[in-house]
């Protein structure tokens, strides 16, 4: 591997870092200041897109332990927002969906995104934003199969 090659990597990879955190800490500074949490409002943003999805998915996805899900989905589900159910085949699995009463929640929290990505993405165009879509895509796989421990070249 070059130097060329390793400075570009490093400088990526903290860039990604970086980039991943600031947005994160945008959107959540947004999205407290109408009293939501990032937590919420990604499960929201993941339930509504996938509808009945299974509890040990969104956990998964939320990158949290099942104990912590079940906390978060206990408080959505005792403000209405969410409805458990059980899994035909499997009693122990639940799947998750939204009730009519988390939409007005999930329209704010869509009203935010939109706002966080217009604003950082201003002068990036289609064409970057395509090539950079492929390439954090390939991130994401790599780290999938390294997680999985398989080694991707």
């Amino acid at each position: 591997m070059t130097t060329t090659r390793s400075a570009s990597e490093f400088a990526f990879a903290t860039g990604l870092s970086n980039a991943s955190r600031k947005m994160q800490t945008t959107f959540d500074g947004l999205l407290r200041q109408k009293g939501l949490t990032l937590a919420r409002a990604r499960a929201l943003l993941h339930i509504a897109r996938n509808p009945g999805v299974n509890q040990s998915e969104l956990a998964k996805f939320l990158a949290i332990e099942s104990p912590t899900l079940v906390r978060l989905l206990d408080a959505m589900e005792s403000q209405g927002f969410i409805q458990r159910s059980a899994v035909e085949g499997d009693r122990r699995a639940k799947q998750v969906s939204l009730t009519e009463s988390a939409q007005g929640e999930l329209r704010q929290v869509e009203e935010l995104s939109q706002i966080i990505r217009a604003f950082m993405l201003r002068g990036v165009d289609e064409e970057e934003l395509a090539v950079a879509t492929r390439v954090l895509g390939r991130v994401f796989e790599n780290i999938e199969a390294a997680m999985d421990g398989h080694v991707a070249s």
